[in-house]
């Protein structure tokens, strides 16, 4: 089969011919149908200092997948040949304490698809079944392909109660975009999305969700803030950039007692001043992936319902132009870029 690998210790992903992979007992195959391109395939991609340290050579890219199952295993029994499923990107061991306990999302010992083993930018994969999510018929393709990074908007957004709340939120990449939609949704007041890249601005404002989205270069979080008539502050943030900037602008613009998700993963150490989150008594809670897998049903209900994360999809290639689709991700101007493993 056809795989985008990275197979030489270097800048560089190179599509190749690869054994199709064998399935167990436990396990699905799946034809790949969209995958979406990740910020983390691009670091792999740009072979950084993160990447040199964690990547094993040669491993197959991809952890934003959708596809159609053409085998079950042995002891598969709720899924079936023709189902349309996104994977969970992120494996994990069953055994550990939060994992026994059910709480899988937390497992201390949780390997990516993609990264710490093969991923799914390639023409099939095997899955455990319990990393597959199965979509009601006619779900859109591109959409099921961005489900991971979907599902961590989704965790974010829906951390802390939004309903009737002042959202702000600073990072307006795609997941930042798409939790901006869920705060809507889920009946946030004011959002308001911060950035500095004036196109991503420009899509926050497309996706349609966002009371504002300002540019911290032009206007300062304060002055949105009487703008909208807020006397106090934002009651809740969702820090999606890992800008140290970024974080302490939204400490200081949190109202009293208010409560931060922080996705964002900054690429060093920093300091904060510790003082407002104290007087303040604001909650900080970091997030990583989703939950297994009560996110992924939040996910399911919010595109049945009319949720539409469409817009921020603004790039799609065949396979075969993967580098177009990097190219575009390495710009810093695109939304999600998607590639079509059917064309």
């Amino acid at each position: 089969m056809k795989a985008i690998v990275k197979s030489k210790a270097e800048p560089g992903l190179w599509l190749e011919d690869v054994p199709e992979p064998e399935i167990g007992i436990n396990d699905v195959k799946i034809r790949v149908l969209r995958t979406g391109i990740c910020g983390t395939d691009v670091h792999i991609y740009n072979w950084d200092a993160w990447s040199q340290s964690t990547i094993s050579i040669p491993t197959i890219l991809g952890h934003e997948i959708v596809g159609e199952i053409i085998e079950v295993g042995s002891n598969v029994n709720d899924f079936y040949e023709g189902d349309i499923v996104s994977v969970e990107g992120h494996l994990v061991c069953g055994r550990c304490r939060n994992c026994l306990a059910g709480r899988r999302y937390k497992c201390a010992n949780t390997l990516g698809f993609g990264v710490n083993t093969d991923g799914g930018f390639a023409e099939f994969m095997v899955v455990p079944y319990t990393n597959i999510w199965k979509h009601e018929k006619g779900i859109d393709l591109d959409v099921a392909a961005i489900f991971d990074p979907f599902g961590n908007a989704v965790h974010t957004a829906l951390a802390f109660e939004v309903f009737g709340e002042d959202v702000l939120i600073t990072g307006a990449g795609p997941i930042g975009i798409m939790a901006s939609a869920v705060a809507k949704k889920a009946g946030a007041r004011h959002i308001v999305i911060t950035d500095i890249n004036p196109k991503r601005l420009g899509l926050a404002e497309k996706m349609g969700s966002v009371t504002k989205a300002i540019n911290t270069k032009e206007l300062s979080i304060k002055e949105t803030q009487k703008e909208l008539g807020m006397v106090e502050g934002f009651d809740v943030g969702f820090e999606m950039s890992g800008s140290p900037v970024a974080l302490r602008d939204m400490v200081a613009n949190m109202a009293h007692g208010g409560n931060i998700a922080f996705l964002g993963i900054p690429s060093d150490p920093f300091e904060i001043d510790w003082k407002p989150v104290i007087f303040n008594m604001l909650d900080i809670k970091g997030i990583y992936g989703r939950q297994m897998y009560e996110t992924w049903y939040q996910m399911s209900v919010l595109i049945e319902t009319g949720l539409d994360i469409s817009p921020v999809i603004t790039h799609r290639f065949s396979y075969r132009d993967f580098e177009e689709g990097f190219e575009a991700m390495k710009t810093g101007d695109s939304g999600k870029v998607i590639l079509d493993w059917e064309h």
